[in-house]
């Protein structure tokens, strides 16, 4: 594809603008911390403040998000990116923003809070898993009143977390919006408690607004009902939407079009060394790859890329030399072996 087309496209991310502190912790600490392992947890800031306080170890400082770790790495892919979300009032919110315009993204679709700026903690165990604790701070306080058209106009594709159905109304104003302004959706599920937390409403707003949807092993297994087989959970969730896509680590990705599967093998890796984001820059790459119409298998490459350099990195921030050899990979790519689920 030519650089004035791919230019010519853009992604809008719509989710908490949060910035990640990343600390590694062993199985004992996470047992002293409520809620379940591998998941991600609301909590309030007196809570935040007690984790943070009996941390064993120093803590990393990125930018991040699902969803901005998402446009983030297509922004640093060349692609032109903006951000419908709320930061604070506080240094961390300026860190935020500041990190976004240097990749290039814009910022006219940001809201400005009153409050400090949200923070996810997420404890590594040292098998690589990362647990979540969110102190959502501004972002919680973005109304659906803030959104409208007029923050999507001239995107081509919104790419949105699962964590907004925690709000309602806000989602559906999300959606309502940027089907409006005439973009295409994608949504990754983010969390089996977004599974959980959606409810009966889910289905029905996947279907009437949602063009490509994500889901890792859990978050499909929770929507679907069913155990292990992930080529069929691929099947059911595009029931809902014209692609469905299920991550499922090291297993690699099922990627679902009109009822037919493909299986997209996972890129080795050396170590597992912290898999916060690797579904987000997933994400990154699939999208990367569809929206400059490359077939979904070698889309799902590009995904496998990302993610695969994601879990050999502490957070989503990864360093200019793995980028620009992510992106000489896919400057020579050809079409990886697949095989038909």
């Amino acid at each position: 594809m030519s650089e004035s087309k791919q230019n010519s496209l853009s992604i809008i991310g719509v989710g908490n603008p949060i910035v990640d502190f990343i600390t590694h912790v062993d199985d004992d600490f996470l047992k002293t911390v409520d809620g379940e392992r591998g998941g991600m947890v609301l909590v309030d800031t007196k809570t935040m403040q007690g984790i943070v306080s009996r941390l064993p170890s120093g803590i990393t400082r990125t930018p991040g998000g699902s969803a901005g770790n998402t446009v983030f790495a297509m922004a640093r892919m060349g692609m032109p990116a903006l951000y419908a979300g709320k930061t604070g009032n506080c240094p961390e919110a300026e860190f935020y923003r500041e990190s976004f315009v240097r990749l290039g993204g814009q910022l006219r679709s940001f809201k400005q809070g009153a409050i400090a700026n949200g923070r996810c903690l997420s404890l590594v165990t040292p098998d690589g898993e990362r647990t979540m604790r969110t102190d959502l701070g501004a972002a919680m306080t973005l109304s659906p009143d803030e959104i409208s058209p007029a923050d999507f106009e001239g995107c081509h594709l919104a790419h949105i977390e699962g964590y907004l159905f925690f709000n309602e109304a806000l989602i559906r104003k999300v959606l309502q919006s940027a089907h409006e302004a005439g973009c295409r959706i994608s949504l990754d599920m983010a969390s089996f408690e977004v599974v959980h937390a959606a409810g009966k409403a889910l289905p029905g707003l996947l279907e009437k607004y949602v063009d490509l949807v994500f889901a890792n092993e859990e978050e499909a297994g929770v929507f679907t009902g069913l155990k292990n087989d992930y080529a069929e959970m691929a099947r059911v969730l595009n029931n809902y939407c014209e692609v469905a896509a299920v991550k499922a680590g090291a297993g690699g990705s099922y990627i679902s079009l009109g009822g037919t599967v493909h299986h997209v093998p996972a890129v080795p890796v050396s170590k597992v060394i912290d898999t916060t984001a690797a579904g987000d820059l997933w994400a990154a790459g699939f999208l990367y790859g569809y929206l400059n119409h490359y077939d979904l298998p070698v889309a799902g490459h590009m995904g496998s890329l990302l993610g695969a350099a994601a879990v050999e990195t502490y957070g989503a921030a990864l360093s200019e030399q793995v980028w620009q050899n992510l992106l000489e990979q896919i400057s020579q790519l050809s079409a990886p072996s697949l095989e038909e689920a």
